[in-house]
């Protein structure tokens, strides 16, 4: 059930809030208590700030962030709907990782890493964490981002309170296709 809710969260807060009848800020916020009084009316009505904090706690991911005051909740990133997580640009680790499906790499080869749908590229700082966002799409296919040679260049970096890099796009020049790293 809470791989269910926190799916089901992330719909709301990444994607689809006014379907909810959720109000976000322009940072992604919204008062938790309107938002356990949504989820209860679109379908999970047992519902409750001690549910919301066990999906947030036990969410391995770590794809929710409550406000300081406790009040509030936001995606960490993921957005499609506009919004400012307020996080500076910072110096990213000499290599990143992109987790992908091998039917994507043809395209990734001639336009890069694009947002797609979302508001930013998703870049993992570690390798495995990569193999598990491609087995997302089946065999799991990993590039290299040389972020170094990135941030030299002027491309700017974000890190989401939940570990994971966020930049606008990966021109190709930047990507290492290493054969082992797709599945060759």
């Amino acid at each position: 059930m809470s791989k269910e809710l926190s799916k089901f969260l992330s719909l709301i807060l990444r994607h689809e809030p006014a379907k909810f009848g959720v109000v976000l800020d322009g940072s992604g916020w919204t008062p938790i208590d309107p938002l356990i009084t949504q989820v209860r009316v679109a379908g999970f009505p047992d519902f409750d700030r001690e549910t919301l904090d066990a999906v947030v706690e036990n969410d391995s991911k770590k794809r929710f962030t409550i406000s300081n005051d406790g009040l509030r909740i936001r995606a960490a990133q993921g957005h499609s709907v506009e919004v400012d997580l307020g996080l500076n640009p910072s110096k990213p680790p000499a290599a990143l990782y992109h987790g992908t499906a091998i039917a994507n790499v043809d395209s990734i080869r001639e336009n890069g890493l694009l947002p797609g749908k979302r508001q930013h590229v998703h870049l993992s700082s570690d390798y495995d964490t990569a193999i598990n966002v491609g087995a997302r799409y089946g065999k799991p296919v990993v590039l290299s981002v040389d972020a170094e040679r990135m941030f030299a260049d002027g491309i700017n970096f974000i890190q989401a309170e939940n570990g994971v890099w966020l930049t606008d796009v990966v021109p190709a020049q930047y990507l290492i296709f290493d054969p082992r790293m797709l599945g060759s």
